[in-house]
């Protein structure tokens, strides 16, 4: 299976060193939303999350709320969008056969209606928190129902199957692309794992949040550990979570990125793919 890892929305708030970790804290920070564009043999083009999607970029006032931009500054390319992605890689929208969400906040699922054909697989939690018609607070700024108002083709999962690396409740989608049910940063986030040729690569989503948090001295900076706590919805489940993921690149050596740290992202761009 050959794996390309996309940047489908870069953010550059204020902090610096703060947030990234990196530089001055006078400088702008520099987050992207980390995604996975899979060639499989059989079964088309698998996208692993979405970014923000055309219409975000073009009209951001419709799905992306003036909090939201005001704190995380996006950058708003449409070269970074999937769909225009995929399209430079030689490749049309209906080859994307299947979107698999970590979860729905709005910088994850921007890109579903750019993919209308494709099936978009999330746990049935996670959809159902989403299409609540009493979302308040911070749930109605993560979940902007505009980006999934062309109806998306959802296959729902439940959280349970065979095990992985002893994570319980692993469901298969495909033999080699499964759901690792993460619960904490939202009720129904999961890591989607994809097996390569020389192992096995998790995306953990928003699980962590800082590349340094899964070392054995975890450290993350002060604005992203205020942001994960700010969002977290069971705070429980989301350390003990990343307890969990760091044991498994202890134990195991497997290959665990996030969906925001720049760190990670240009770590598997320099890898040939």
């Amino acid at each position: 299976m050959k794996v390309h890892h996309l940047n489908c929305g870069t953010m550059r708030p204020f902090g610096g060193k703060l947030v990234d970790g990196r530089g001055s804290v006078f400088r702008r920070a520099e987050l992207v939303c980390h995604c996975l564009l899979l060639e499989t043999e059989h079964d088309g083009l698998v996208l692993v999350d979405s970014g923000l999607g055309v219409d975000d970029v073009r009209r951001p006032e419709e799905t992306l709320s003036r909090g939201w931009r005001r704190m995380s500054q996006p950058v708003l390319d449409e070269r970074e969008t999937a769909i225009r992605q995929v399209e430079a890689l030689g490749f049309r929208a209906d080859d994307v056969r299947h979107v698999v969400l970590t979860h729905l906040d709005l910088d994850h699922g921007g890109g579903l209606r750019d993919f209308p054909h494709a099936e978009v697989h999330v746990l049935q939690e996670e959809l159902a928190n989403a299409l609540q018609p009493d979302k308040r607070g911070n749930d109605a700024v993560r979940y902007p129902d505009k980006q999934w108002s062309h109806g998306p083709k959802w296959v729902t999962h439940e959280p349970r199957g065979e095990a992985w690396f002893g994570f319980d409740g692993v469901r298969e989608f495909r033999e080699d692309v499964l759901l690792v049910p993460l619960f904490g940063h939202t009720r129904g986030h999961t890591g989607v794992a994809v097996k390569k040729d020389d192992g096995w690569l998790l995306h953990a989503g928003d699980a962590y949040f800082y590349h340094r948090e899964l070392t054995d001295d975890p450290y993350c900076t002060p604005a992203l550990t205020m942001m994960q706590n700010r969002v977290e919805q069971v705070r429980e489940l989301r350390l003990h979570n990343q307890d969990r993921l760091r044991e498994l690149k202890r134990t195991h050596g497997i290959d665990i990125v996030n969906a925001h740290d720049l760190t990670e992202l240009r770590r598997h761009q320099l890898q040939p793919v």
